[in-house]
C-alpha cells in the first residue's frame, strides 16, 4: 500500500472516522474495513510505540468489499465484507468474509472466516500484508513518524511463530497454517482456503507485543462488571450511554508494575495511555457513584508519586501531585514542549486529590485506608497553603519556569486557552478561577477529614479558605457587555482576564460562591452564547477568540459540561442541571454513545448532530465518566426526563 500524501507541514492525525479497539495499554486503529495503513493514525500500538503501521487483507489479490462494522464492547469488533468475485450469477451476495479482531493487554488476534452459500466448493487465497514500524507515539502525533530498523527471527517453516524485534521492543507473530514471506520492510502471510457448499472455513493470526520499558501495564484482574447507576429516568439514552461508557472505562484500567493491586484510569486513546493526575482523578471522581474502589486506588497510586522536594526541571514541589508519567521524555516539537518522564506541571491535581479523598471517604472508603493516606493529605494541604501561591498574591497560580514545559497548567492546557475578550493572550503567572474554587473546597473538605479522624489543623484550614473566598469575591468578578461573572483568571498583574468561559461552571458546588452567585453563573452557562444545545462551550460565542472548532476556545468538552451539571446538582440547582444533561445526551446520541474528548461548539439549531472535533481522543476516561455524573444529576433531581428526552 502506498503511503498517504505528505503535507507540506506535518499535521496531527485525524481520528474521527477511524475504528478503535483497545485494552490499555494496547490499541488498534483501522479503517472500517479493518485494514491498517490508509490513514496516519492507523496501526497497532502498545504503550507509547506503534509496532505495526499496516495490516492489509486481500483475497485473490483483491480487497473485499466491506459492508459492516459491529463492535462488541471496546475490545472486540467484527468487520463484514463480500467476496463477489467468488459468487455465482445470481444477484444476491453469497460469499462473505468476516474479520473478528480482539485486543487484550499486549495482544491482538484476528480470526478470518469465509462463509459460502454457493452450490460448489470455493477455492481462494487470503493474504495479509504486515508492515512493522516501531515509531514513538509522539512522532505519530506530530505527523512525523520515522520507522525504526527491525529484524525477524524464527521466520522459517509454515506454522512456526516468529519474532520481530527493534531495540528493546518486539512482537511475536503466530499464524497457524500460513506460508510466510519476509522482505526488507514487510511480512506477508498467505493461506490457501477451501470452503464447501453451505460451509465456512476460518484461519487466524495473532501478535504478542512486548516493551520492557513500559512504566504502566494492563490491570491484571478481570473486569469488575460495573453496574450502571439507576437514574430513575424513562429516557433510555442515559442507560445506553452508561453501558458504553462503563465498558470504555473498564478497557482503560491500568496499574503500575510495582503495585498491580492499585488501578487507575488511563486518560484516553490514542495519546494518553498512562497515568495523568488531573484526568485520572476527575474520571474516578465522576464515576464514584458506581466504583468507590477505583477512587481509593487512584488516590494511593498518586500519593506514592507525590512530590517531596523542589525540582524546577520536573515542576516538582513538596506535597504536589504529579501531572503525568511516561517511560521517556515527551517531546512535542511543534509546541516547543519537552517534558521529563515524571512531570508535575499541574496547578490543580493536588487540590483535586484532596477533594476526591473527601468524596471517597463520604462514599464509604474504609477508615483505615483513609488513615493510611493521612501523611499524603497533610502534605497536599501544606502544598495548597504554602507552595500553591507562587507569586505571593493570595491565589493558587502557575507559571512554567523551564521555558519548555506546559505554558498553561490547568485543564485547558493549550497555549492559547487563556484569552482576553479581544482575543489577546494573558501573561503569566496565571491564577485560574476554577482552581480557587478547588482550593476552597479542598481546604474545607480536607479540614472535615482531619476532624473526622480526630486530627488537628481543621480550624486553620477553614480560616485560610474563608480568607481565599473573600479575596476571590473582591478580585475575580468582572462586568462586560455579557454581564457580571467571574473572570477566567487573573494575569501577571493581577488583572481579571475578562472572557466568559466554561471555567466558571467548575465553581458551582465548591462553596466559593454563595447561593445567588451560583444561580447567576448557572443562568449564564445556559444562555445562548455558552450553551450550544450539545453542552457548554469552553468560550462564549460572543468573545473575539471564539471558534467552534477551537480546542479550548469554543468547543464543547463532555467532562467540562458534566462537571458543571455535577456542581449545579450539589448546589441544589436541579432544573439547571437537567438542562445541561439534556444537551450532553443529545451529543452522546449523535456519537453513538461513545463520547469523544470534545466536539464542535456549533449550535444545535443549525445541526441535528454535533460536528466532531476531528483530532479528539476517544474513548477518553473523563468523557466516559461524564455519563455517570449525568445519571447522578438526573437521579438527584428526582424528576424523570421525558421518554423522548425532549
Amino acid at each position: 500500500m502506498s503511503e498517504p500524501a505528505v503535507a507540506e507541514h506535518p499535521l496531527q492525525p485525524l481520528l474521527n472516522d477511524s475504528v478503535i479497539v483497545l485494552r490499555a495499554p494496547t490499541q488498534v486503529w483501522s479503517a472500517a474495513s479493518g485494514d491498517l495503513g490508509s490513514a496516519p493514525i492507523h496501526g497497532v500500538y502498545h504503550g507509547d510505540i506503534r509496532h505495526l503501521r499496516e495490516a492489509v487483507l486481500t483475497c485473490d489479490g483483491e480487497q473485499p468489499e466491506w459492508i459492516s462494522v459491529s463492535a462488541d464492547g471496546p475490545s472486540r469488533v467484527v468487520f463484514g465484507g463480500l467476496l463477489r468475485a467468488l459468487d455465482d450469477y445470481w444477484p444476491d451476495p453469497k460469499v462473505r468474509v468476516l474479520r473478528e479482531r480482539i485486543v487484550a493487554d499486549g495482544a491482538v488476534g484476528e480470526t478470518l472466516t469465509i462463509v459460502s452459500h454457493v452450490p460448489h466448493t470455493v477455492r481462494t487465497a487470503l493474504r495479509l500484508r504486515l508492515v512493522p514500524e516501531f515509531a514513538p507515539l509522539q512522532e505519530v502525533k506530530a505527523g512525523t513518524p520515522t520507522p525504526r530498523a527491525w529484524d525477524a527471527t524464527g521466520a522459517v517453516g509454515v506454522q512456526a511463530p516468529f519474532s520481530v524485534t527493534s531495540g528493546e521492543r518486539s512482537f511475536t507473530v503466530s499464524a497457524p497454517g500460513a506460508d510466510l514471506t519476509v522482505d526488507d520492510d514487510t511480512v506477508i502471510l498467505d493461506w490457501d482456503m477451501q470452503v464447501a457448499p453451505g460451509k465456512s472455513t476460518s484461519v487466524s493470526w495473532s501478535i504478542a507485543l512486548d516493551d520492557p520499558t513500559l512504566v504502566v501495564q494492563g490491570a491484571p484482574r478481570s473486569s469488575s462488571g460495573l453496574t450502571p447507576l439507576d437514574s430513575g429516568s424513562h429516557d433510555p439514552r442515559i442507560a445506553r450511554w452508561q453501558d458504553v461508557a462503563l465498558g470504555d472505562l473498564d478497557a482503560l484500567r491500568l496499574v503500575l508494575p510495582d503495585r498491580p493491586d492499585d488501578e487507575f484510569y488511563a486518560a484516553g486513546a490514542p495519546w494518553f495511555f498512562t497515568l495523568f493526575g488531573r484526568d485520572s482523578l476527575w474520571a474516578a471522581r465522576l464515576a464514584l457513584p458506581v466504583d468507590t474502589g477505583m477512587a481509593a486506588s487512584t488516590l494511593r497510586v498518586l500519593a506514592r508519586l507525590q512530590g517531596d522536594r523542589v525540582d524546577v526541571a520536573m515542576a516538582q514541589q513538596p506535597g504536589k501531585i504529579p501531572h503525568e508519567l511516561r517511560s521517556a521524555p515527551l517531546a512535542l516539537p511543534g509546541e516547543q514542549v519537552l517534558l521529563p518522564p515524571l512531570y508535575y506541571g499541574t496547578v490543580d491535581a493536588t487540590l483535586l486529590w484532596i477533594c476526591l479523598l473527601a468524596d471517597a471517604f463520604d462514599a464509604g472508603m474504609p477508615r483505615d485506608e483513609v488513615v493510611a493516606l493521612l501523611p499524603a493529605l497533610r502534605a497536599a494541604l501544606s502544598w495548597t497553603t504554602e507552595y500553591g501561591d507562587g507569586s505571593g498574591h493570595g491565589f493558587i497560580d502557575y507559571i512554567d519556569e523551564t521555558g519548555h514545559g506546559l505554558a498553561n497548567q490547568g485543564w485547558k492546557d493549550s497555549g492559547d486557552s487563556i484569552q482576553w475578550r479581544d482575543g489577546s493572550l494573558a501573561r503569566g503567572p496565571i491564577a485560574l478561577c476554577e482552581v480557587q474554587g478547588y482550593a476552597f473546597e479542598a481546604a474545607m473538605r480536607g479540614a472535615g477529614v482531619l476532624d473526622a479522624l480526630g486530627e488537628e489543623g481543621g480550624e486553620a484550614l477553614r480560616s485560610w479558605a474563608t480568607a481565599l473566598r473573600e479575596r476571590f469575591r473582591s478580585s475575580f468578578w468582572v462586568e462586560t457587555p455579557e454581564g457580571r461573572y467571574p473572570a477566567v483568571a487573573l494575569d501577571a498583574d493581577q488583572r481579571p482576564v475578562d472572557t466568559l468561559t466554561s471555567n466558571i461552571g467548575h465553581l458551582v458546588g465548591t462553596g466559593i460562591l454563595d447561593a445567588d452567585e451560583e444561580a447567576h453563573v448557572a443562568a449564564l452557562l445556559l444562555a445562548p452564547s455558552m450553551s450550544s444545545g450539545f453542552g457548554i462551550r469552553t468560550m462564549s460565542a460572543d468573545a473575539s477568540g471564539y471558534w467552534p472548532l477551537s480546542y479550548h476556545g469554543g468547543s464543547v468538552w463532555a467532562h467540562d459540561t458534566a462537571i458543571a451539571a455535577h456542581g449545579m446538582s450539589r448546589a441544589g440547582l436541579h432544573d439547571e442541571a437537567l438542562q445541561v444533561v439534556q444537551g450532553l445526551l443529545a451529543a452522546a446520541e449523535g456519537f453513538g454513545f461513545r463520547m469523544p474528548e470534545l466536539h464542535s461548539g456549533d449550535p444545535s439549531g443549525e445541526t441535528r448532530t454535533p460536528a466532531p472535533y476531528p483530532a479528539a481522543c476517544r474513548p477518553q476516561a473523563w468523557s466516559a465518566a461524564a455519563a455517570v455524573a449525568c445519571a447522578q444529576a438526573v437521579r438527584a433531581a428526582g424528576a424523570a426526563l421525558p421518554a423522548n428526552g425532549r
